[in-house]
């Protein structure tokens, strides 16, 4: 039942995202940012989830990624790559496409939930947008700063002669060779994808003083490279003393390496992410 849709971003560009409907009577909107590298489709048992407990879910192919950027670059070879107007332009399509969430569900609650540079451009739209947000959700996210998201080759840690590559997403065989495999995807390194200039502004930090006291869970894996628990407690931390959110949940979970959704303890991080959502969105069914 899902429903593919499209927009055209102010650089013309299509946007393309799927709409996935709830099952019974919606209670909420979850809307789904994917990570650099990636697209939509590999969400499937955490958007199940989400529509089976009552959530209609938005989730687009960035600007560069998955359809979008196939359609965008004529092909796979340049997946990843922005285009026009770069990180700001991709933030901004973004949050053209709450503008439609908002427009098609007025009276929902909106959760916005960013997985890894998703959960970056999260906390980009936060920043800029506090009203429009109920509940946030960030996985395998980090505070964005020099020191405290790892430049360093992600899959170093488990570097071997037999090694894929894909390693430090999972510890599932399954989910290295399914991303490996996927056309949609890219392994191409986010500093080369995007360039310096275009990196550079991933850095920044939680607001000063907000205005709004939003909910936020944060989910990391205890192995997860990009940022991992130190960088994800000061990111939390950020959140109660600059911005003033006084619901800040952080889940670290043992063992788990980025993809927290993709690994081997996921029925647990779904669960967590469920309870968690239910109080404090209920349902109305």
């Amino acid at each position: 039942m899902t429903d593919t849709r499209e927009f055209t971003d102010a650089h013309g560009i299509a946007i393309v995202y799927d709409v996935h409907p709830a099952a019974g009577t919606a209670r909420g909107v979850v809307q789904l940012l994917h990570g650099v590298g990636e697209h939509a489709g590999r969400y499937p048992a955490l958007i199940g989830a989400l529509t089976a407990a009552g959530f209609i879910v938005y989730a687009d192919d960035h600007r560069g990624h998955g359809r979008t950027g196939i359609r965008q670059h004529g092909g796979p070879a340049r997946l990843g790559r922005l285009g026009k107007g770069g990180l700001r332009a991709t933030e901004d399509a973004i949050w053209q496409l709450t503008g439609i969430i908002r427009e098609d569900h007025p009276d929902l609650p909106l959760v916005l939930l960013g997985h890894s540079w998703g959960s970056f451009l999260a906390q980009m739209l936060v920043n800029d947008h506090p009203e429009a947000w109920d509940a946030v959700i960030l996985s395998g996210s980090a505070l964005r700063t020099p020191r405290m998201m790892n430049p360093a080759p992600l899959n170093a840690r488990w570097a071997a002669t037999e090694a894929t590559g894909f390693e430090w997403l999972s510890r599932d065989p399954e989910v290295w060779r399914a991303f490996g495999d996927d056309p949609l995807t890219t392994a191409v390194p986010l500093l080369k994808l995007f360039g310096p200039i275009e990196a550079a502004k991933l850095y920044g930090r939680p607001a000063r003083n907000l205005g709004r006291d939003i909910p936020m869970l944060l989910l990391v894996g205890r192995d997860d490279p990009v940022g991992g628990p130190r960088s994800v407690h000061l990111l939390a931390q950020d959140y109660r003393t600059r911005s003033g959110f006084s619901d800040v949940t952080t889940l670290v979970y043992p063992d788990a390496r980025h993809e927290i959704f993709n690994e081997l303890q996921q029925d647990e991080v779904r669960a967590d992410l469920l309870s968690w959502l239910d109080r404090r969105i209920p349902s109305r069914d």
